[in-house]
Protein backbone atom coordinates (compact mmCIF):
# COMPACT_ATOMS: atom_id res chain seq x y z
CA UNK A 1 0.00 0.00 0.00
CA UNK A 2 0.97 3.49 -0.84
CA UNK A 3 1.72 6.09 1.90
CA UNK A 4 0.14 9.09 0.52
CA UNK A 5 1.36 11.63 2.78
CA UNK A 6 5.13 10.13 2.21
CA UNK A 7 4.32 10.36 -1.31
CA UNK A 8 3.37 13.76 -1.56
CA UNK A 9 6.40 14.50 0.88
CA UNK A 10 8.56 12.87 -1.60
CA UNK A 11 6.84 15.03 -4.67
CA UNK A 12 7.39 18.08 -2.69
CA UNK A 13 11.19 17.57 -2.13
CA UNK A 14 11.45 16.68 -5.88
CA UNK A 15 9.72 19.92 -6.83
CA UNK A 16 11.61 22.07 -3.98
CA UNK A 17 15.34 20.18 -5.56
CA UNK A 18 13.79 21.22 -9.70
CA UNK A 19 13.32 24.65 -8.82
CA UNK A 20 17.01 25.64 -7.12
CA UNK A 21 16.05 28.31 -6.07
CA UNK A 22 13.48 29.57 -8.80
CA UNK A 23 9.52 29.87 -8.55
CA UNK A 24 8.49 27.19 -10.62
CA UNK A 25 4.77 26.42 -10.94
CA UNK A 26 4.92 22.78 -11.70
CA UNK A 27 1.61 21.75 -10.38
CA UNK A 28 -0.44 24.44 -12.19
CA UNK A 29 2.22 22.80 -15.01
CA UNK A 30 0.81 19.73 -14.70
CA UNK A 31 -2.78 20.64 -14.43
CA UNK A 32 -2.07 21.95 -17.60
CA UNK A 33 -0.76 18.93 -19.15
CA UNK A 34 -3.72 16.97 -17.85
CA UNK A 35 -5.99 19.04 -19.70
CA UNK A 36 -4.09 18.61 -23.25
CA UNK A 37 -4.30 14.79 -22.38
CA UNK A 38 -7.79 14.35 -21.43
CA UNK A 39 -9.17 17.09 -24.40
CA UNK A 40 -6.59 15.31 -26.86
CA UNK A 41 -8.05 11.69 -24.91
CA UNK A 42 -11.73 13.07 -25.41
CA UNK A 43 -11.50 13.82 -29.01
CA UNK A 44 -9.63 10.82 -30.02
CA UNK A 45 -12.77 9.14 -28.15
CA UNK A 46 -15.27 11.12 -30.03
CA UNK A 47 -13.53 10.23 -33.14
CA UNK A 48 -13.77 6.49 -32.52
CA UNK A 49 -17.20 6.60 -31.30
CA UNK A 50 -18.44 8.60 -34.55
CA UNK A 51 -16.43 6.56 -37.11
CA UNK A 52 -14.03 9.10 -37.76
CA UNK A 53 -10.22 8.43 -37.92
CA UNK A 54 -7.14 11.10 -38.44
CA UNK A 55 -6.74 11.50 -42.48
CA UNK A 56 -4.29 8.93 -43.38
CA UNK A 57 -1.82 11.84 -44.80
CA UNK A 58 -2.19 15.82 -44.31
CA UNK A 59 -1.50 17.72 -47.36
CA UNK A 60 0.71 19.83 -47.91
CA UNK A 61 -1.09 22.53 -48.68
CA UNK A 62 -3.25 21.84 -45.06
CA UNK A 63 0.19 21.76 -43.31
CA UNK A 64 1.87 25.22 -44.57
CA UNK A 65 -1.78 26.78 -44.02
CA UNK A 66 -2.19 25.32 -40.65
CA UNK A 67 1.55 26.15 -39.27
CA UNK A 68 1.33 29.60 -40.86
CA UNK A 69 -2.47 30.33 -39.31
CA UNK A 70 -1.58 28.14 -36.19
CA UNK A 71 1.36 31.12 -35.75
CA UNK A 72 -1.31 34.22 -36.02
CA UNK A 73 -3.47 32.50 -34.02
CA UNK A 74 -1.04 32.01 -31.02
CA UNK A 75 -0.04 35.63 -31.43
CA UNK A 76 -3.55 36.61 -31.63
CA UNK A 77 -4.42 35.17 -28.42
CA UNK A 78 -1.38 35.52 -26.15
CA UNK A 79 -0.24 38.31 -27.35
CA UNK A 80 -2.85 40.89 -28.74
CA UNK A 81 -4.21 44.03 -26.83
CA UNK A 82 -7.43 42.79 -27.46
CA UNK A 83 -7.56 39.54 -26.25
CA UNK A 84 -5.95 40.99 -23.04
CA UNK A 85 -9.17 40.63 -21.07
CA UNK A 86 -9.00 36.94 -21.32
CA UNK A 87 -5.61 36.99 -20.11
CA UNK A 88 -6.23 38.90 -17.17
CA UNK A 89 -7.12 36.67 -14.79
CA UNK A 90 -3.76 34.50 -15.08
CA UNK A 91 -1.39 37.45 -16.24
CA UNK A 92 -0.30 40.95 -15.15
CA UNK A 93 0.18 44.02 -17.49
CA UNK A 94 3.60 45.15 -18.31
CA UNK A 95 4.26 47.48 -21.18
CA UNK A 96 3.02 47.78 -24.76
CA UNK A 97 5.16 46.06 -27.12
CA UNK A 98 4.60 47.13 -30.10
CA UNK A 99 2.12 46.49 -33.35
CA UNK A 100 -0.90 46.27 -31.10
CA UNK A 101 0.81 43.59 -28.84
CA UNK A 102 1.30 43.68 -24.93
CA UNK A 103 3.87 42.34 -22.70
CA UNK A 104 2.52 40.74 -19.72
CA UNK A 105 3.84 38.62 -16.83
CA UNK A 106 2.07 35.74 -15.23
CA UNK A 107 0.87 36.14 -11.70
CA UNK A 108 1.98 34.51 -9.00
CA UNK A 109 -0.76 34.05 -6.55
CA UNK A 110 -1.41 30.52 -6.95
CA UNK A 111 0.77 27.78 -8.80
CA UNK A 112 -2.19 27.02 -11.17
CA UNK A 113 -2.45 31.02 -12.33
CA UNK A 114 1.11 31.18 -12.52
CA UNK A 115 1.07 28.26 -14.92
CA UNK A 116 -2.18 29.21 -17.07
CA UNK A 117 0.06 32.67 -17.16
CA UNK A 118 2.99 31.04 -18.64
CA UNK A 119 0.46 29.19 -21.09
CA UNK A 120 -1.52 32.04 -22.37
CA UNK A 121 1.83 34.35 -22.71
CA UNK A 122 3.84 32.63 -24.67
CA UNK A 123 3.13 31.77 -28.26
CA UNK A 124 4.95 28.86 -28.22
CA UNK A 125 3.84 27.38 -25.33
CA UNK A 126 0.09 27.55 -26.81
CA UNK A 127 0.55 26.80 -30.75
CA UNK A 128 0.81 22.76 -29.67
CA UNK A 129 -3.00 23.60 -28.55
CA UNK A 130 -3.79 25.43 -31.33
CA UNK A 131 -2.25 22.99 -33.70
CA UNK A 132 -4.13 19.89 -31.59
CA UNK A 133 -7.60 21.80 -32.36
CA UNK A 134 -6.63 22.58 -36.29
CA UNK A 135 -5.83 18.62 -37.30
CA UNK A 136 -8.87 17.68 -34.74
CA UNK A 137 -10.87 20.25 -36.84
CA UNK A 138 -9.14 19.09 -40.09
CA UNK A 139 -10.86 15.47 -39.28
CA UNK A 140 -14.18 16.53 -38.45
CA UNK A 141 -14.92 19.29 -40.40
CA UNK A 142 -12.18 20.03 -42.86
CA UNK A 143 -14.03 22.74 -44.66
CA UNK A 144 -14.05 24.76 -41.28
CA UNK A 145 -10.58 23.82 -40.81
CA UNK A 146 -9.34 24.95 -44.17
CA UNK A 147 -11.60 28.40 -43.69
CA UNK A 148 -10.08 28.89 -40.48
CA UNK A 149 -6.16 28.47 -42.00
CA UNK A 150 -7.00 30.46 -44.37
CA UNK A 151 -8.15 33.35 -42.63
CA UNK A 152 -5.74 33.39 -40.29
CA UNK A 153 -2.75 33.09 -43.34
CA UNK A 154 -4.51 35.81 -44.48
CA UNK A 155 -4.21 38.23 -41.71
CA UNK A 156 -0.68 37.14 -41.05
CA UNK A 157 0.11 38.19 -45.02
CA UNK A 158 -1.58 41.23 -43.99
CA UNK A 159 0.50 41.95 -40.89
CA UNK A 160 3.65 41.52 -42.69
CA UNK A 161 2.75 43.84 -45.55
CA UNK A 162 1.51 46.33 -42.76
CA UNK A 163 4.84 46.20 -41.65
CA UNK A 164 6.71 46.36 -44.96
CA UNK A 165 4.31 49.60 -45.57
CA UNK A 166 5.40 51.63 -42.17
CA UNK A 167 9.04 50.43 -43.15
CA UNK A 168 9.09 52.40 -46.48
CA UNK A 169 7.14 55.23 -45.32
CA UNK A 170 9.90 56.10 -43.00
CA UNK A 171 12.55 55.93 -45.41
Amino acid sequence: MIDATAALGRLANEEHAYEHGHERPLRGYLAAMAVFAGGTGAVAALARVTGRQLPERIALTDVILGGVATHKFARILTKDAVTSPARAPFTQYEEPAGSAELNESPRKDSELRHGIGELVTCPFCLAPWIATGYVATLTFAPRVARAWSAVMTTVAISDVLQHVYARIRTE
